[in-house]
């Protein structure tokens, strides 16, 4: 499925911001696409980067790859509960809680791409199997609509948007 065949429920949420990082791509292009090229980006990051944060209060670098990682897993499960047709409303997910139970010192910078990269892998196996009605199935999670098909896409620009942020913030 490509980035312009997504009907996004009404109103579209602040996700919206993720999505307008991508283009007109084809999502499994896309995941894979970005299972080669992010381990790359992340390598390339100098060492004595990998614990500096931009300003207080900031996450560090190891910590904004390591939310990547725990939001791609959360909108993995949603991906999974909703596509195989279950309407449950799932709750959010706060973010800030989720790294207040992190340490991210004990991560290396080997180990977050091998983690990135069974969780990316991941991903891909469960949407590479999906056809386009369960991609379309919709499903609710933070009180908002989503179409599976979506949160692949979210995934994906999720995970631009914070490289970008990387790139001109902690670069």
């Amino acid at each position: 499925m490509r980035r312009s065949e997504l009907k996004l429920p009404e109103p579209v949420p602040f996700y919206k911001t993720y999505l307008d990082t991508l283009g007109d791509i084809e999502l499994m292009d896309m995941l894979r696409r970005q299972l080669v090229n992010f381990p790359e980006f992340i390598n390339s990051l100098p060492d004595g980067k990998m614990d500096f944060a931009y300003a207080m209060g900031k996450w560090t670098t190891k910590e904004v790859l390591i939310h990547l990682i725990d939001t791609e897993r959360v909108f993995q499960y949603r991906a999974l509960r909703f596509c195989r047709g279950d309407q449950t409303p799932l709750p959010g997910f706060d973010q800030d809680f989720y790294m207040a139970g992190l340490n991210a010192k004990r991560y290396s910078k080997e180990s977050i791409v091998e983690e990135y990269k069974s969780v990316r892998k991941s991903s891909i196996a469960l949407f590479a199997h999906l056809d386009r009605k369960s991609l379309e199935r919709i499903g609710t999670a933070s009180n908002i609509e989503w179409s599976v098909a979506t949160l692949g896409f979210v995934i994906c620009g999720h995970q631009k948007y914070h490289r970008n942020i990387l790139r001109e913030r902690y670069l």
